[in-house]
């Protein structure tokens, strides 16, 4: 497969014709110094991807992406990253999808129509830098969906011509000028795109408690703020009635 697209916008980037984790392969990759920033591993056909919270992502091959690309942000940005590049995320799909809407869940799902459509893993190597997985959903029909709450490029009309390509250079170009924002403009722009923002939600914490409450915003550390209290990691649901 040619991605004369994305080759355009990634520094070096490889196509695999499958891996285990495409972050397991980048992450290996920069602990023994071979890699640089913005290089980018890809696949059509990941078969052990892991997702956030220890979850596993598995899909059909050849009918989505999993693209993994190193970052070296400053210290003081590191909570930025799974952020910036669910913003990235987010602003790709919209570019291939027209009627619909396009959002970002905190921390990093993008959703369609209130739909998932990619999520994104950041895991860090010291030393290195940060590994950023996204998997997006691209060519996948209603029976091969995860979730009943998950959807496909192509379900909601993406044009389904060179799709691999167009998807992954459009969310790698993205990825390039949300990495460069400023922390507080990174906070702004994320904030606009963020449908969790004004919700009622439940965040499941990592202790196993629930927090139930009003998200009212993002912090300079990139935590979702719920009834005045910061939450760095968690489970978040929308509610819809309540």
């Amino acid at each position: 497969m040619l991605l004369p697209l994305s080759t355009a916008v990634a520094d070096r980037l490889e196509l695999l014709d499958e891996a285990g984790s495409t972050n397991a392969v980048l992450a290996e990759r920069a602990r023994a110094g071979s890699a640089r920033e913005f290089d980018v591993v890809v696949t059509t056909s990941q078969t052990a991807g892991k997702g956030r919270l220890g979850r596993t992502w598995v899909a059909p091959p050849g009918k989505t992406i999993a693209v993994s690309v190193l970052l070296a942000p400053a210290a003081d940005r590191l909570p930025w990253v799974p952020l910036v590049a669910g913003l990235a995320m987010a602003r790709a799909v919209r570019s291939l999808v027209t009627g619909h809407e396009v959002t970002l869940k905190w921390p990093n799902d993008v959703q369609v129509d209130g739909l998932k459509v990619s999520g994104l893993l950041a895991e860090l190597v010291p030393g290195a830098g940060v590994v950023v997985g996204a998997g997006l959903n691209l060519t996948m029909d209603a029976a091969e969906l995860p979730t009943p709450v998950s959807t496909s490029l192509t379900l909601v009309g993406a044009d389904p011509t060179d799709i691999v390509d167009r998807a992954l250079a459009a969310y790698l170009g993205e990825l390039r000028r949300a990495h460069a924002l400023g922390a507080e403009d990174a906070r702004r722009e994320v904030e606009r795109e963020c449908s969790t923002i004004g919700r009622r939600v439940r965040v499941e914490l990592p202790g196993g408690d629930d927090l139930y409450g009003t998200a009212s915003g993002i912090d300079e550390a990139g935590r979702l703020v719920v009834d005045g209290r910061a939450v760095a990691a968690g489970d978040v649901t929308h509610l819809r009635y309540e």
